[in-house]
């Protein structure tokens, strides 16, 4: 009887933490290969902003949605109105960041033939350019989520370069955070840095994509978490991780930008590698920002 009981309490207590589980419901801006827009918390799209195969973007405070392409970058209202618009320079191929400031002017990476990082004022005006060195010619493989640190440098992924530089508006190279050590797999394990966002005890996460993890440095560079389908045998959600997020409850949400079909295409894990929400849904994501859970707004500035 005993032994039934303790039985009857684990399946109890497992059945509970699926339920707590699958109690998590977000709605998120994504942007992916077939649909930029607003996903709502049952899955459904909430708005559409028309154009498919964003690079980035987020859902500013007014409430505009502030939106990364190829060739463009444009802040529309939720009726579709351009606000802001920048087109990407003869130089370059492709756009990859975008990131509206505290200052009020707009982040944004070019690729190609001179990478650089850009301020541009609300009037197009570019305000702030920073060369880059990503240490490859391939345009399309320079760089991907760069942001703006509190400090005025900026946190930039280099994916071909194996590194996550910190610069400074001048061009010059502050800090590196290698993502091809040892501990990692090396080189052969194509740790390739797509997202990194310093958090506010100072450490640094990034998004490997084709080495499928996501890794916490702390300032010295040192790996202190490292979260990978290693820790998920049966789900394996982990395919190709490219953009995230650090919510302020400390999960991290990761998106699988390979996946298809109903596979896990985005999932939050908690610092202790627990599973606990997944999107399956038929959109690809690229780049996320979790905006609301269970009807609550997201506080704090979005860590992505």
């Amino acid at each position: 009887m005993r032994r039934q009981l303790g039985w009857t309490v684990l399946c109890l207590g497992l059945l509970s933490s699926l339920a707590d589980a699958d109690d998590i419901k977000h709605s998120f801006f994504i942007a992916g290969p077939t649909f930029t827009g607003i996903i709502g918390e049952n899955g459904e799209e909430v708005w559409n902003a028309g154009k498919p195969a964003a690079r980035d973007g987020f859902v500013l405070p007014n409430g505009n949605i502030l939106i990364a392409w190829n060739e463009e970058v444009r802040e529309l209202t939720r009726g579709k109105e351009t606000v802001f618009h920048y087109k990407l320079s003869p130089d370059n191929k492709e756009l990859g960041t975008v990131e509206r400031l505290a200052n009020g002017r707009t982040l944004i990476t070019e690729l190609g033939g001179k990478p650089r990082l850009l301020e541009v004022a609300a009037d197009g005006k570019i305000a702030v350019e920073c060369p880059l060195q990503p240490e490859t010619d391939n345009g399309h493989m320079q760089t991907r989520m760069a942001r703006k640190l509190p400090s005025g440098n900026y946190l930039v992924p280099h994916l071909f370069a194996f590194a996550v530089k910190e610069y400074a508006p001048t061009g010059e190279v502050k800090q590196i955070f290698k993502t091809d050590l040892e501990e990692l797999g090396g080189r052969a394990a194509e740790n390739w840095p797509f997202t990194a966002i310093r958090l506010d005890n100072g450490h640094t996460l990034v998004n490997l994509t084709h080495g499928n993890k996501a890794v916490e440095f702390d300032p010295s560079g040192k790996v202190v978490w490292k979260v990978s389908n290693d820790d998920f045998p049966k789900e394996k959600p982990f395919d190709d991780a490219c953009g995230g997020q650090r919510l302020p409850n400390g999960n991290t949400v990761i998106c699988a930008y390979h996946a298809t079909g109903t596979a896990i295409k985005v999932f939050e894990v908690t610092p202790e590698k627990k599973l606990v929400w997944t999107y399956r849904g038929p959109h690809r994501a690229h780049e996320i920002q979790v905006l609301t859970t269970n009807g609550k707004p997201v506080e704090g500035r979005p860590l992505k």
